[in-house]
């Protein structure tokens, strides 16, 4: 089955490779809007992701492999596609309960563990080694960084992004768009909208997310 991957960086390579590692897709384009053209690569087609339209079928397979939470949900909202046809994609090493929940077109990358009862929300990242424990709600479009753990009964508003190797203890929320350092240690409840870092955190700065 033909897949599409919006973004051509470093995780959208990650990406790639775990589609491929899965053996069930095949990756026929990949498109971002550093190209001014179609170009074909390796048996793939390159151009901007408005050439999406000319690609899509309704067997198409998309994943948008943006890091930036805040552009990879510009992107899904103005694509304005069905669930079904974003694919979520979960490498071989990867854990995840049968009792998790994973959203459509979140990425679970190696090693990464979701704990029973989890419910990871849309595009989401759960990058290297992350850590979802039990009965934890992650928000839409919000990252995982490689190492990062949410402990149990910990729950996210959207478009949060975890540092690499930060922990949250149990029972803490994250609000909407808060940003939590690496290394960090949250044992408070975090507003949204809120950068933190520390161990303990510390709020350090507000943060504008324009709503378009």
């Amino acid at each position: 089955m033909s897949v599409v991957i919006l973004g051509d960086g470093g995780h959208s390579r990650v990406i790639q490779e775990m589609i491929f590692c899965g053996g069930l897709y095949e990756v026929t384009a990949v498109l971002d809007d550093k190209y001014d053209h179609r170009f074909q690569e390796k048996g793939m087609i390159h151009a901007p992701i408005s050439y999406l339209v000319k690609l899509f079928r309704h067997d198409t397979k998309v994943v948008v492999a943006i890091g930036s939470n805040e552009i990879r949900r510009k992107i899904v909202q103005s694509l304005n596609l069905l669930p079904k046809h974003y694919l979520t994609v979960v490498h071989p090493t990867a854990v995840v309960s049968r009792s998790a929940k994973i959203g459509n077109g979140t990425v679970i990358m190696p090693n990464a563990v979701i704990n029973a009862n989890a419910n990871v929300g849309n595009h989401c990242i759960i990058n290297t080694g992350g850590v979802v424990e039990h009965d934890n709600r992650v928000g839409d479009y919000s990252h995982i960084s490689p190492n990062g753990t949410l402990a149990g009964n910990v729950t996210t508003g959207e478009g949060v992004h975890v540092g690499s190797s930060a922990t949250v203890i149990p029972g803490k929320h994250l609000g909407s768009w808060s940003v939590i350092g690496a290394g960090s240690t949250v044992i408070e409840h975090i507003p949204a909208y809120s950068k933190a870092v520390g161990s303990p955190t510390r709020i350090i700065e507000r943060i504008l997310v324009k709503k378009e």
